[in-house]
C-alpha cells in the first residue's frame, strides 16, 4: 500500500513539474509577441464636449473606418481596465446601434471599438418595439448620441424563421414584425421565395432594415425631429458573414425617402 502511494506521489511531482514547464515555456514564448501600439485601442473614452463637436456624418465615417479596419483583420486588443475606469465616470457614445442577437455579429468589434463608445440595442431580426424604441431616444436625446444605425445581417435566422412562417411561443409575435419586409421583398423578387434561397433571404434583410428605419421615424417623434434638425442621422447597414464589411446603406437616400 505504501508503495502505490509512493508512486501515485512520485507521478503527481512529475505532472506538476511538466505543467510548470510548459507554463514557463508558455511564458517565455509569450515574451516574444510584438504588439503594436496601434494595433491597442487606446483610451479614447469621449467627453461631453467631445461628443457634442461630433457631427452625425463624422460618426458615420468614424463607423466606416472602424469597419474597414475590422474586415482586415487588423488586432482589436483593448486596455479594458483603464477603459473601465474611464467609462465609470460618465459615458458619452458617440452612436446607437440595432442590431440583432445572433451571436456571430459582435457590434463593438465590427466597428473596431470598445467600452464607452456605442450603445447597443439587440433584439433577434433587429426588430422596432416600444421598448426599443425607447432606448434609442435616450441614446440620442438623453445622452447624446450622433446616429442610429439599424444592423441587418446575412443568413439571419430571424429572417429565415419569418420566411418559413414559423410559429412557436413568443416567437411568433416577433416574427410577425420581419412579415411585413418578407410580403414587400416577395413583390419585385424573381426567383424561388424560400429561406433555402440566399438571395431571397438577403433581399427581406435588407428590406427588413428599411422598414425598421420607417417606423424609427413614424413612431418616435423625437428622433424623426432630431434628424430633421441635423442632430443626428438614421441610417440602416448589412453586415457580410464571409468578410466583416458593413454595407452602409445611403444615409441621403434614406432621409429622402422618409
Amino acid at each position: 500500500m505504501e508503495k502505490k502511494l509512493v508512486i501515485v506521489f512520485l507521478f503527481f511531482i512529475i505532472g506538476c513539474q511538466n505543467y510548470h514547464h510548459t507554463v514557463e515555456s508558455q511564458g517565455k514564448e509569450n515574451q516574444t509577441v510584438s504588439i503594436d501600439k496601434s494595433d491597442i485601442i487606446s483610451s479614447d473614452i469621449l467627453t461631453a464636449e467631445q461628443q457634442a463637436k461630433l457631427t452625425p456624418v463624422e460618426v458615420l465615417e468614424r463607423l466606416k473606418s472602424g469597419n474597414k479596419a475590422f474586415a482586415e483583420d487588423n488586432l482589436t486588443i483593448r486596455n479594458t481596465t483603464e477603459r473601465v475606469r474611464k467609462a465609470s465616470l460618465g459615458q458619452y457614445p458617440k452612436a446607437v446601434v440595432l442590431s440583432c442577437l445572433d451571436s456571430r455579429v459582435p457590434v463593438e468589434d465590427v466597428f473596431h471599438s470598445g467600452i464607452g463608445n456605442l450603445f447597443v440595442a439587440r433584439v433577434a431580426g433587429n426588430v422596432v418595439n416600444d421598448d426599443i424604441l425607447g432606448s434609442l431616444e435616450y441614446a440620442c436625446k438623453v445622452s447624446g448620441a450622433k446616429l442610429v444605425l439599424v444592423l441587418g445581417h446575412e443568413y439571419c435566422g430571424a429572417i429565415k424563421s419569418a420566411i418559413s412562417d414559423v410559429k412557436l411561443g413568443n416567437i411568433t409575435l416577433l416574427l410577425n414584425k420581419i412579415q411585413p419586409a418578407v410580403k414587400k421583398a416577395s413583390i419585385d423578387f424573381k426567383g424561388e421565395k424560400t429561406p433555402s434561397n440566399e438571395a431571397f433571404v438577403e433581399a427581406v434583410c435588407a428590406t427588413n432594415v428599411e422598414l425598421a428605419i420607417d417606423q424609427i421615424r413614424q413612431r418616435s417623434i423625437i428622433l424623426k425631429e432630431m434628424e430633421q434638425n441635423g442632430q443626428i442621422l438614421i441610417i440602416g447597414g448589412v453586415y457580410n458573414m464571409k468578410t466583416g464589411v458593413v454595407e452602409f446603406f445611403d444615409p441621403y437616400q434614406t432621409i429622402h425617402n422618409k
